[in-house]
């Protein structure tokens, strides 16, 4: 039985019960004067009016009162899953500096100590721990922020310094200094970029 068919069972039982004393009553009241009556009667049909108000008000209060309850549930299930989904926030954050310094490691090596013997092995290590770093942020739902040729977005880009330039529209990102990050569809670390300007 659903809560609306034991509401109006309630209901029509209250209904049943306030008319079956009514009948009892007028049995009662059989030789009574008329006046007297009439006026018991006025008496309990302004009860009857009081309490069907006051079960009304009781109705709406037990409606607004699981509102509340689901609306609470629907906050703490999505409250939950946002805990879930953005848990490893924190430690990617630290984990970033350290992708930094090996793609910077990597910058750093010139092209003639990567056709190196001695250096090859070094440089395979480096690239294969960028590419492990780069594996392990994809499984987490994090991603690189795409930034150079784009027009600066302030949501994503963090604009450092501007570069005068007449071979791109003002505003675009022309050099990328450190790379961006997402965390599923929230900023983790903004770009940090250079923006063309117009020459002087």
């Amino acid at each position: 039985m659903t809560d609306k068919q034991t509401r109006d069972q309630s209901v029509d039982e209250a209904a049943e019960m306030a008319r079956e004393s009514a009948r009892e009553l007028a049995k009662e009241l059989e030789g009574v004067p008329a006046d007297m009556i009439d006026d018991t009667t006025q008496a309990l049909e302004a009860d009857l009016a009081r309490l069907t108000e006051d079960l009304e008000t009781a109705r709406q209060d037990i409606l607004y009162a699981k509102a509340e309850t689901h609306n609470v549930r629907r906050r703490l299930e999505k409250d939950i899953a946002d805990a879930r989904a953005y848990a490893a926030t924190g430690f990617a954050r630290d984990v970033l500096s350290v992708a930094d310094n090996i793609a910077r490691a990597l910058e750093a090596i010139p092209a003639d100590l990567r056709a190196d013997d001695k250096f090859r092995n070094l440089v395979a290590g480096l690239e294969a721990t960028g590419r492990e770093i780069e594996k392990v942020f994809s499984s987490h739902g994090i991603t690189r922020i795409a930034a150079k040729g784009l027009p600066l977005d302030p949501h994503q880009h963090q604009a450092m310094i501007e570069v005068p330039s007449d071979d791109v529209e003002p505003g675009t990102v022309v050099q990328e200094l450190q790379a961006g990050y997402m965390i599923k569809d929230r900023l983790l670390r903004a770009a940090m970029v250079a923006v063309a300007k117009k020459p002087d």
